[in-house]
């Protein structure tokens, strides 16, 4: 997963922040997405989204959408922000804890995270990625694991780190950062919630 897109920033809106997004191709277009915080009535939405983008995805089990209902059931979406354009969601990210070994707090897992599949490679993931990081600065997260692609998420700061382990993840695609002082070593183990199947 890459950017293709050219992002701008226009602050704070009512409902979150507005971008304008210019994809770079023979088709240029341009969109304007809000990216902001879910709400009860994207719940079915974020879900259709999630689907859609993880429908073809060589690692998925299509279980994604339930991850994300799990976890909201148990409260356990510590930060849920959709990206929308002209009315519709188009995007969505969870952020949620995640423990390791003991002693440790304030650590948070990204994912899933998803674009629409026709609006994928436009910036909007990237959009998506940087403004669910600096919620978790807002409440004074720690640090963020993830399981994903070293190559596109080396661009927001994430890193192997081979004192975390995931079971059953091969180690090189277990990345974190860090945005606090502490550290950490030992399993990463996310929420319950991610072993949802329907």
């Amino acid at each position: 997963m890459s950017n293709q897109g050219a992002l701008t920033g226009h602050g704070p809106t009512a409902s979150g922040t507005s971008l304008t997004l210019a994809h770079s191709s023979p088709y240029s277009m341009t969109m304007t997405i809000t990216i902001r915080p879910e709400t009860r009535s994207d719940e079915g939405s974020i879900e259709q989204v999630t689907r859609r983008a993880f429908l073809s995805h060589p690692h998925s089990h299509q279980t994604e959408q339930f991850i994300i209902r799990a976890l909201r059931a148990d409260h356990a979406l510590s930060v849920s922000l959709v990206a929308e354009d002209a009315g519709r969601v188009v995007g969505h990210v969870a952020l949620s804890p995640v423990a390791i070994g003991e002693g440790v707090s304030g650590w948070y897992g990204l994912g899933p995270i998803s674009v629409e599949p026709d609006l994928q490679r436009r910036g909007i993931g990237r959009a998506l990625m940087e403004r669910g990081l600096a919620e978790l600065r807002k409440i004074g997260a720690n640090a963020c694991v993830l399981v994903g692609d070293p190559a596109f998420y080396i661009h927001f700061g994430f890193a192997n780190n081979p004192a975390l382990v995931l079971e059953g993840v091969p180690q090189e695609f277990v990345l974190s950062l860090s945005l606090g002082t502490s550290s950490a070593h030992g399993n990463v183990q996310f929420h319950p919630a991610f072993q949802a199947k329907g």
